[in-house]
């Protein structure tokens, strides 16, 4: 947690001479996300929070609102039932979503700089976002009833169902 929480204290140095420029009061914001800076339009004042338009979500994340849930590419995160005002909501024209509560339900870690209105969402914990970036299984081989040996892998492509069982 240490070495995220300088790499974002870092990433926020290097860009203190860009953000300065984007005053909180300019209505823009800095989003550091994925290693990379892009500026977004600040949320209205009664939304608290990492609160970005639809538009500059995608642009800043790749991420975007579906039926499904917020999805990136193949990876879809649905959203909690019963929860969605928490996530998105509606002034006039425009679609905000809480991109800060998303990393927090996601465990990512999320810095601010308030002064100079920068903002830094960390990764995934590497032990969830290993599976998911791919969205495969981990490999692995086990025996049938039989002692015959059997990988994952040699069903890539069919629906596969695995039933367990332990003694204790």
């Amino acid at each position: 947690m240490r070495f995220i929480t300088r790499l974002a204290l870092a990433s926020m140095t290097c860009l203190a001479a860009v953000s300065l420029a984007v005053a909180a009061d300019s209505g823009r914001s800095m989003l550091i996300y994925d290693n990379a800076a892009t500026e977004v339009t600040a949320a209205p004042q009664p939304l608290k929070g990492l609160w970005v338009t639809t538009a500059d979500l995608k642009r800043a994340t790749r991420f975007e609102i579906k039926p499904q849930g917020v999805c990136r590419d193949e990876l879809c995160f649905p959203l909690p039932k019963g929860r969605k005002d928490e996530f998105v909501s509606k002034a006039g024209s425009t679609t905000w979503f809480n991109l800060g509560e998303f990393a927090k339900m996601l465990k990512q870690p999320v810095a601010y700089d308030e002064r100079n209105s920068v903002w830094f969402i960390g990764p995934m914990p590497s032990a969830q976002n290993e599976h998911l970036q791919t969205l495969d299984a981990p490999s692995f081989t086990l025996p049938d009833m039989n002692r015959k040996m059997h990988s994952l892998s040699d069903f890539r492509g069919k629906k596969v169902m695995l039933i367990t069982w332990a003694s204790w």
